[in-house]
């Protein structure tokens, strides 16, 4: 549902071809979404089907032909739909890396600090990522936001159990090497 409302909102903004689309969302978006081209294209053929879509074929030079994708009536009826319903809705997000934190306690405490210490660095390399995604315009902007926001108080969480953890270590000089 998130992936339909994604594309048809962009393709609201403006028609586009396939390529361009998932372009545009790869360079400005990725942080916020893990849409791959192949299901972009899925979705778009899908949603075409079903008249959300309408498809006209671009030439450009000697470039191959192209799809362009343009909302129709329909399309745009069911934009507003999915709209309403994300908008008013709240899914509890997966979180998939966190069973491992339930049975943290089966390691020692070196160990696990040590594998925290690893996530930390790639939760760092995420926030860094998502800060970098370029600025957009009005409220696409919020999208973005609230992914650097998430990975920010995440890091702040796991600093905290980090912190917790140390006060199990042996001594100050491995508590040392975590940091």
């Amino acid at each position: 549902m998130n992936d339909k409302l994604l594309l048809l909102g962009l393709l609201r903004q403006q028609e586009m071809h396939g390529y361009q689309l998932y372009k545009f969302i790869e360079r400005g978006l990725s942080a916020c979404t893990d849409l791959k081209k192949p299901a972009a294209y899925y979705l778009l053929a899908r949603m075409a089907a079903d008249g959300w879509l309408s498809e006209t074929v671009a030439h450009e030079g000697n470039r191959p032909p192209r799809k362009v994708y343009r909302l129709t009536p329909a399309g745009d009826t069911a934009f507003e739909d999915l709209l309403r319903q994300n908008l008013a809705g709240f899914q509890m997000p997966g979180l998939p890396g966190d069973v491992g934190l339930a049975f943290l306690d089966v390691l020692d405490a070196a160990e696990s600090l040590s594998l925290l210490a690893e996530r930390r660095l790639a939760l760092r390399a995420a926030l860094a990522n998502a800060r970098q995604v370029p600025p957009h315009r009005g409220s696409l902007a919020l999208l973005v936001e609230h992914q650097v926001h998430y990975l920010e108080s995440e890091l702040g969480w796991l600093e905290t159990v980090i912190d917790r953890l140390k006060t199990r270590l042996p001594g100050p000089a491995l508590t040392a090497q975590i940091d």
